[in-house]
């Protein structure tokens, strides 16, 4: 039902919805500890104008999911630079144009000989333009340095407290990248059983335009860990985290083999050489490997299918990939193929579970 609406909504639409959709959450937890900040710092201490407190808690959390706890260090560090040493000089050598430039030099200065991060700087510079400029140096300063603290203390206590699922959206990340995956394999498969060079061509481009994918999968990877070490919710969902972490970099390595197998497919086919049926095979029996993949990442703990599951379904499609299909291939660069494809496979068991030196081991007893 959801993937008939889905196709009925203009793709430029669907895009923006489901870029809005996914960043829902972030934006309720900006609001909330904007809000909360602003409550503490101006209701229960008094303090006035402590629009520092909202600031540091948007710029703390952000909406991306990954390394909050990070940025908020860099923020209030870089607040609280920018604050004392705008507070120093101005009270000092007065306001102005010339004043503005000693004051951002020195804040980001100090910044950057304190830490190489990238927020400490601007934020630095930014809270000492502030004073330089709206707000006169004077005793508030220990009040705006409080109001630092309270914000970015209050965005690491939102995500504690009502944080993302940790485990999600890195699974759903890794279930699309494979249910691609399943797709590809098996258009791919059509393309070289009827030798077109355009839709091996256009199997290409769209394995090109994963990488985004794999980004976003690495990404909410890290966020599922910070969560999963700042809230007491999801501390016993350490180990599923680190289980979907440990397909993070087969996954990666799948899609790029995946690449360069069907660049010398499309090679091949260019060629006018039709390849072998028992490697399109192998390519096409991948298919139902990617899909069992993405089955296995998507099911809840205890359910099916499991790593096992996936692992006997890719073992199937192992025995398939024998090192004597080889010896009836004439172009040098099928047997090439049948490499890459074996070193996929290893990828693909990986993903299911097995350490590398396992999947490599499963290869070598199906020579």
């Amino acid at each position: 039902m959801r993937a008939r609406i889905a196709r009925r909504i203009p793709r430029w639409l669907f895009v923006r919805l489901r870029r809005l959709w996914l960043s829902l959450v972030p934006i309720a937890q900006c609001a909330a500890a904007a809000g909360l900040a602003w409550w503490v710092a101006a209701d229960l201490l008094q303090h006035s104008r402590p629009f520092f407190a909202p600031i540091a808690a948007v710029v703390s959390l952000g909406l991306s999911l990954a390394k909050r706890w990070r940025r908020s260090v860099e923020l209030i560090g870089g607040v609280l630079i920018g604050i004392f040493v705008g507070d120093l000089l101005i009270s000092t050598i007065g306001s102005g144009a010339w004043q503005i430039c000693v004051v951002v030099a020195v804040a980001m200065s100090i910044a950057v000989f304190l830490d190489g991060g990238l927020m400490i700087p601007i934020q630095a510079a930014s809270s000492a333009v502030l004073i330089a400029t709206l707000i006169p140096p004077g005793p508030g300063s220990l009040d705006r340095a409080v109001d630092a603290l309270i914000g970015g203390g209050l965005g690491i206590l939102v995500v504690a407290v009502a944080p993302v699922n940790p485990a999600r959206r890195a699974r759903r990340d890794a279930a699309a990248i494979l249910h691609t995956l399943k797709n590809l394999s098996a258009d791919l498969a059509v393309g070289l059983r009827t030798n077109d060079e355009d839709a091996i061509y256009r199997v290409l481009a769209s394995a090109r335009g994963t990488q985004a994918s794999i980004e976003a999968l690495r990404n909410d990877v890290a966020a599922g860990r910070e969560v999963g070490r700042l809230s007491p919710l999801y501390w016993s969902s350490r180990d599923r985290l680190k289980r979907i972490a440990a397909t993070a970099d087969p996954i990666d390595n799948a899609v790029r083999n995946f690449r360069v197998i069907t660049r010398r497919c499309l090679g091949v086919t260019q060629r006018g050489v039709t390849i072998e049926p028992a490697i399109v095979e192998i390519i096409d029996s991948m298919s139902s490997g990617f899909e069992m993949l993405r089955a296995m990442m998507m099911a809840e703990p205890g359910e099916s299918p499991d790593q096992a599951d996936a692992a006997r379904e890719i073992r199937s499609i192992v025995r398939k990939a024998r090192t004597s299909i080889a010896d009836n291939v004439e172009d040098i660069s099928e047997t090439a193929v049948l490499v890459e494809l074996r070193s996929l496979l290893v990828d693909m068991l990986m993903v299911a579970g097995l350490k590398r030196s396992s999947a490599i081991a499963q290869l070598h007893l199906n020579r």
